[in-house]
């Protein structure tokens, strides 16, 4: 079995426009939440997400590259490109053969239906773009991506709704493990702050009007955001072999499913998930010192996920700090935990813990370390990422100090 490091990290998201001032807003517990701004927004209930304001998709893309890329694609894209000039890999030959794009995302182009759905129904315009369906599907990203890099090995997208990055991440880390591929391009990416996208989850009455408060005994809802997060992971003796620097090692993995509810979470579903991840890394459950939660800030989830961290480390979850960045950049939905593996990066690497904002009262029932309101400074060897999906699914990441 081959060892799996990170030698390339991108984002774009609600905290910043890439990973250095991501991790410093993270850091400094800021809050990328505010009033959201598009078409129509004055006839949601919901009006506060996780967007990106300063997106300048003109000075990024040409005319005939916006024709392709819908919104979470042109975040892809940027991700990627910081991710790969970060890793120093140039995909020619070989390499380009064996190295593959694996992310995830639960929308895919969702504005770019949603424009095209006033169109046909209210504008009541008989004709779309030809490239419509080229650019909302969900793959786009995936294979835009392929052809901008000229990578030739396994790329497709994974459709989990919340879990989705966990598992692409997931997959890519298997895929080098087993020796099937030396580099992946993985992670995830969304963006679903338009119309339809947040009538939508107002639907679900799970969307707080004012703050995403993790773990607060008055915590009232989620909040969406939008952003990507992109990473080279690469078999780690190539690493070695080219002087790459290495930003964190990727050491396990497991996926479950509930097999219960479409939309309530399970204590046991999710604990099996952590368990898995552990055994998978061949981990002692001391060795774990931070988990970056699932944390959406609505009642059922954060409860059940510290039930459930309690159930799969018994006596030692009174020891880790366990935060939820959710509460800073919003639920990016299938984007969402590859955002929140920077903050388990900048943990091992930095020895920075990000903390969970908004943070006002305890709640009997999350009575974990949930590092309130401000970062904390912590040598940490392990973390885990934590994301569980409606459906029922799970997927949780173990990731080691780099070597």
């Amino acid at each position: 079995m081959k060892r799996v490091v990170i030698t390339g990290a991108g984002t774009v998201n609600a905290l910043g426009l890439d990973v250095p001032s991501t991790l410093a807003a993270m850091a400094e517990g800021k809050c990328g939440i505010g009033d959201l701004n598009f078409r129509d927004v004055d006839r949601l209930a919901i009006k506060i997400g996780g967007q990106i304001h300063a997106w300048d998709a003109e000075g990024q893309f040409n005319r005939q590259q916006m024709a392709l890329y819908d919104r979470f694609t042109q975040f892809t894209l940027v991700a990627a490109q910081q991710a790969i000039g970060q890793s120093g890999l140039e995909f020619a030959g070989e390499l380009a053969l064996r190295s593959g794009v694996i992310l995830g995302t639960s929308g895919g182009g969702l504005t770019t239906q949603d424009d095209n759905y006033r169109m046909v129904y209210e504008e009541g315009k008989n004709r779309v773009h030809p490239f419509v369906v080229p650019k909302l599907m969900n793959n786009a990203a995936c294979s835009h991506v392929s052809m901008e890099y000229n990578i030739k090995g396994p790329c497709y997208t994974v459709a989990t709704a919340c879990a989705s990055s966990n598992h692409a991440m997931g997959q890519a880390f298997n895929m080098i493990r087993c020796g099937m591929s030396t580099a992946m391009i993985t992670g995830g990416s969304e963006s679903m702050l338009c119309f339809g996208g947040v009538k939508a989850w107002e639907g679900l009455r799970v969307m707080s009007k004012d703050a995403c408060r993790p773990f607060s005994l008055n915590r009232n809802g989620m909040v969406q955001g939008e952003g990507a997060a992109v990473f080279v992971f690469e078999e780690m003796e190539h690493a070695q072999k080219r002087g790459a620097e290495i930003l964190a090692e990727v050491i396990g993995f497991a996926m479950t499913s509930d097999a219960s509810d479409i939309v309530m979470p399970s204590k046991q579903g999710a604990a099996r998930a952590i368990s898995g991840a552990i055994t998978d890394a061949r981990l002692n459950k001391d060795e774990i010192g931070y988990i970056n939660a699932h944390g959406t800030g609505t009642a059922a989830n954060d409860k059940t996920e510290c039930a459930a961290v309690a159930d799969a480390l018994g006596a030692h979850a009174d020891n880790i700090m366990i935060s939820s960045t959710k509460s800073m950049h919003g639920h990016l939905i299938g984007g969402t935990g590859a955002v929140e593996l920077l903050a388990c990066i900048m943990a091992l690497k930095d020895g920075i813990i990000a903390p969970t904002i908004n943070y006002e009262e305890p709640d009997p029932e999350c009575a974990l370390d949930v590092v309130p309101n401000e970062a904390r400074d912590a040598k940490v060897d392990v973390a885990l990422s934590n994301a569980f999906a409606f459906g029922g699914l799970n997927a949780v990441l173990a990731l080691r100090k780099a070597p």
